[in-house]
């Protein structure tokens, strides 16, 4: 029995899309570029007349074995939890699939629990030997960089260690094809080609190592980051940044306004890292979340016996945050009553304990925030006038994240190192569909509800693996334009005659009886247009005539 080629195994054709009208090409979750070899030979000659012979060889591998890195990521995803040997037999079936070079695994030796390995490969048609020809000749060094650092990376990934191939044979030196080698990185010794595999300032550290010292570099990162990191780029982020940096150093009232989940505590807790009160308290209370009867001895502080229960005095939260900052979020949520008495703190600076008379001063930045239209609640009556201007000295409005798209890619990125430790995962990134379906959504939760979202996708994704749409919305199918895609023949077509051929191919496979099946589609249409002759026939694009002649020699007289 033949062995079904992979490709048709895994329905690669159906993976590959082609949208013309967003100017996209996916491979599943991933972008692709269909750029032409001769343009892709240009760069590759430049690099090598602009960094010198040595960095272009490098630079060409290490690109190769990020291509690979992610191949291989889709192989596992096809695979699932199958034999290993059979996943990563995918990897020449890719490298062919993207037009790159037709790869066949000729020997392999691999042990993964002792985690010995030894791999050689045959190429026919590499892309990179042909332009190699082209453009410098033969000569006596093989040049299928890409080629190796591909066949690297995809390998580390699935071997979890570091494995390098080197070109032992290639067309550019005059041998019949292009061989590949692989074996662990400690097994080549002290071989001059392994200086091309790692970044030029460090010659002796693997790619391996170098991710971990990086995922360590930014684990100190994030202990040493302050609480309230601001992060975006976009011009509706920076206008207000640049207002909320004019304010830091001053102690004017600031008035945070925004959507809910637009990180108005963050702005705030920004404003007093970087102002002269940073080594004093940043106290936040949320305005919203204590009872009214509460709220005014959680802000001024309580005297014993001011009431029963009152066992002892403590102090309120502008007590608590003297000579420092105190945030208000959802200050639109307070009692008339406690509104009566925050203005006079404000006009004071001084605060009274609920059942005490002794005035105590305190030295706060008070830094305010609300959802609510404050003019209206004001209109309504819900609101005192004179607070609302006494706190509006300088109002900034935070924009919502629709209006600040372009800060999303960012702030995944730093979500997912906030959250990856946490779970004790290793996420490489995210897909390009994931980004694009972000990029997509309204946001009506913000920030907040993104930083829920990757969390979530953290917790779902594959250690070792990247986000991918079904760990964003779990249990709900990725929404992708069809686009067109790649038949059998290998040609472009449309994406919904796919579909249909999809569905004939499986009905061949399954034993096709035409004259039951013909049946069955007659029957149906007639039973969903009530015995309408007229509709079934247009249901079936065929006239009602020949609708009547079929169903007389299939179903007998139904009328």
């Amino acid at each position: 029995m033949i062995e079904q080629p992979l490709a048709e195994r895994f329905n690669l054709r159906s993976r590959l899309r082609f949208n013309i009208e967003s100017g996209q090409i996916w491979l599943d979750e991933n972008r692709m570029l269909l750029l032409h070899a001769k343009a892709f030979g240009a760069l590759r000659q430049e690099l090598f007349e602009s960094l010198g012979s040595k960095r272009a060889k490098g630079l060409l591998f290490r690109m190769g074995f990020a291509a690979g890195q992610h191949d291989a990521d889709l192989a596992q995803k096809l695979y699932g939890e199958g034999d290993d040997f059979d996943v990563f037999k995918i990897g020449p079936e890719l490298h062919a699939f993207e037009g790159l070079v037709r790869s066949t695994i000729t020997e392999a030796k691999i042990d993964w629990e002792k985690g010995t390995f030894f791999g050689e490969v045959k190429c026919e048609n590499s892309w990179e030997a042909e332009s190699h020809l082209q453009l410098f000749g033969a000569g006596d060094e093989a040049a299928c960089w890409h080629l190796s650092g591909y066949a690297s990376g995809y390998t580390s990934r699935f071997f979890k260690r570091f494995i390098v191939f080197r070109e032992t044979k290639c067309v550019c030196c005059g041998d019949p094809n292009c061989v590949l080698v692989g074996k662990p990185v400690e097994d080549w010794g002290d071989d001059a080609f392994l200086e091309h595999c790692l970044e030029p300032k460090d010659k002796e550290t693997s790619f391996e190592q170098l991710q971990e010292e990086l995922w360590q570099v930014r684990g100190r990162q994030r202990e040493q980051r302050p609480p309230g990191k601001l992060v975006g780029s976009s011009p509706a982020f920076s206008a207000a940044f640049s207002l909320l940096s004019k304010a830091a150093s001053s102690p004017i009232t600031v008035l945070l306004l925004g959507e809910t989940g637009v990180g108005k505590e963050v702005f705030a807790q920004w404003l007093h890292e970087n102002s002269d009160r940073a080594d004093k308290p940043f106290v936040a209370i949320n305005c919203a979340a204590i009872p009214n009867d509460l709220i005014e001895s959680e802000l001024f502080g309580v005297q014993k016996g001011a009431y029963t229960g009152a066992q002892n005095s403590r102090p309120g939260k502008f007590e608590r945050a003297d000579g420092g900052t105190l945030f208000l979020d959802e200050l639109g949520e307070l009692s008339p009553s406690a509104q009566v008495k925050l203005l006079r703190v404000l006009q004071t600076g001084e605060v009274e304990r609920l059942g005490d008379d002794k005035p105590r001063k305190v030295s706060v930045r008070l830094v305010a925030a609300t959802n609510v239209n404050l003019q209206q609640a004001i209109a309504d009556g819900r609101f005192r006038a004179d607070l609302y201007y006494r706190l509006a000295t300088y109002p900034l409005e935070i924009p919502p994240l629709r209006k600040r798209k372009s800060d999303i890619p960012v702030l995944v990125s730093v979500l997912i190192e906030k959250y990856s430790p946490l779970y004790h995962k290793t996420i490489h990134g995210i897909s390009d569909l994931a980004m694009q379906e972000l990029m997509a959504y309204d946001w009506p939760g913000n920030v907040r509800e993104l930083e829920n979202l990757v969390e979530r996708s953290v917790l779902l994704a594959p250690s070792g693996g990247q986000i991918e749409v079904e760990h964003l919305f779990p249990g709900m199918a990725p929404v992708t334009a069809l686009g067109a895609v790649i038949d059998r023949q290998g040609k472009v077509g449309n994406a919904d005659e796919a579909r249909k051929d999809k569905l004939y191919d499986s009905l061949l496979d399954e034993g096709f009886d035409l004259q039951v099946h013909e049946a069955r589609l007659l029957q149906l249409a007639v039973l969903r247009a009530n015995g309408n002759l007229t509709h079934a026939a247009r249901l079936l694009g065929i006239t009602r005539r020949q609708l009547a002649y079929r169903v007389k020699q299939v179903l007998g007289d139904i009328e």
